[in-house]
């Protein structure tokens, strides 16, 4: 199988490494819109770049795409994907808007490309046990969720202004998960946010702390909490509570919190610091999973369908934010 990927920036170059072990993966050509980028990473896996990111559309060049580039190249490159016949990964969100994401998911479906989009959390261990213990019945009769996503430290200040927000940037990644554990949708948000950092988050419209109450379409309720500043670690964490158990994901050794209880020594061990240390294994997966559609063996783990449902929600939640109302 031959892949092409496109933006070895950050966690594009580590997708990179990931696939070229990979025994299935006959060949890896990198691109990127600037050359000398995809060349110095090319040479640092010791696979080939491309001269340029059109090359890996002429026929017959790869057999599957990885999109990892910025976020505004995201609708072209899935688009010409999907046209050329390929198989395509594209790390989220699928476009920066609504309006961008329907024409890819039209463009999608005219084509019949298999198109997996990058929610990691999918692929996590944790995850996927609360799923099986949500739809298993395990639990009993679901009550309650609980999410939390708070990074250690927050992005460059550059980076907010065109993020679109926490809870299109960030905490889609809980809207996402809360539909795929629960199997439910999401019909309405309330959220809140304020700043107790930066001033830049407030300058560029966003803020640095959220706080959001969901309604489910089986009228379970939903919290989810997060903050661009989290003094304990990178903390990401979610409970299913039901009318037998609750399970809680996330809560190990290195959960970023401290217990105020006499004598507890838990959690003991340090803290994450990123979210590459705390997914690393689902990011693997997630390799795995794509490699098994592109091959044919598997259909897509989190199609462009599930992206808009979780991009509304995240829609949702910002105009509640800044029209102080529910939506």
């Amino acid at each position: 199988m031959r892949i092409g990927l496109i933006g070895p920036g950050r966690i594009g170059a580590a997708h990179a490494a990931a696939i070229a072990d990979r025994p299935e993966v006959t060949e890896l050509v990198l691109a990127d819109a600037d050359p000398g980028r995809a060349a110095e990473v090319a040479a640092r896996l010791g696979v080939r770049a491309a001269a340029d990111v059109a090359d890996l559309f002429t026929p017959g060049a790869v057999d599957a795409l990885v999109v990892t580039a910025a976020t505004p190249a995201h609708p072209g490159l899935i688009t010409a994907g999907a046209r050329a016949g390929l198989p395509v990964f594209c790390e989220k969100p699928v476009a920066p808007d609504i309006a961008g994401t329907l024409e890819v998911l039209r463009e999608v479906e005219r084509s019949g490309a298999d198109v997996h989009i990058g929610f990691q959390r999918r692929f996590d261990a944790g995850y996927q046990r609360a799923r099986r213990a949500v739809r298993d019945g395990e639990i009993g009769d679901l009550h309650r969720v609980h999410a939390v996503t708070a990074d250690a430290e927050p992005p460059h200040a550059s980076y907010i202004p065109a993020s679109g927000g926490i809870f299109r940037d960030c905490h889609v990644h809980d809207l996402d998960i809360v539909r795929w554990v629960t199997g439910r949708e999401i019909v309405e948000v309330f959220a809140y946010g304020s700043n107790r950092g930066a001033a830049f988050f407030a300058e560029a419209g966003d803020v640095d702390n959220a706080a959001a109450l969901l309604r489910l379409d089986d009228d379970t309720l939903v919290t989810l909490q997060g903050s661009r500043y989290n003094g304990g670690g990178y903390d990401v964490r979610m409970e299913v509570a039901g009318s037998r158990g609750t399970v809680a994901v996330g809560l190990d050794d290195r959960t970023a919190l401290e217990s105020a209880e006499p004598g507890a020594a838990f959690p003991g061990g340090a803290p994450h610091r990123d979210f590459w240390s705390r997914f690393a294994p689902a990011y693997e997966a997630e390799v795995t999973a794509f490699l098994e559609m592109a091959a044919g063996a598997a259909p897509s783990p989190c199609t462009v369908a599930d992206a808009l449902a979780s991009l509304l929600a995240a829609e949702a939640a910002d105009r509640s934010l800044r029209e102080r109302r529910l939506v």
